[in-house]
């Protein structure tokens, strides 16, 4: 499956972004969105399950929302009140979650660049 993400772009702090993930097929997988900043290593940011149960990394919780529509094979990533540190490239991720615990695939958007700066 190919993933193509986008939506990044530039925003002022406490402003707010949509970043899409389609996918070239229904694949029926988990989705992970995954951040990485300038000398930083690649986090997990958001995921959501095939059945739609979405968690989140505590630092974004309440300010971010994950959901899918499954008819447009999409998964969206709804990111509201912006922080300087929410700044980096944003890549979304066909995966597995076992309990807990997500677990990425092989398959990766391309990336898109959020920025968040006055």
């Amino acid at each position: 499956v190919q993933l193509q993400a986008s939506g990044g772009g530039l925003v002022q702090p406490g402003g707010s972004l949509r970043l899409s993930c389609t996918a070239s097929r229904n694949s029926g997988d988990d989705v992970g969105w995954y951040r990485q900043a300038p000398g930083k290593q690649r986090e997990l940011v958001a995921g959501i399950t095939s059945g739609g149960v979405s968690s989140y990394k505590d630092s974004v919780k309440g300010r971010f929302t994950i959901s899918r529509d499954n008819a447009k094979n999409t998964v969206y990533l709804q990111m509201n009140s912006l922080k300087p540190e929410d700044t980096a490239v944003y890549y979304c991720n066909a995966g597995t979650y076992v309990g807990i615990y997500y677990y990425p695939g092989n398959y990766w958007g391309q990336g898109t660049q959020v920025t968040v700066s006055s």
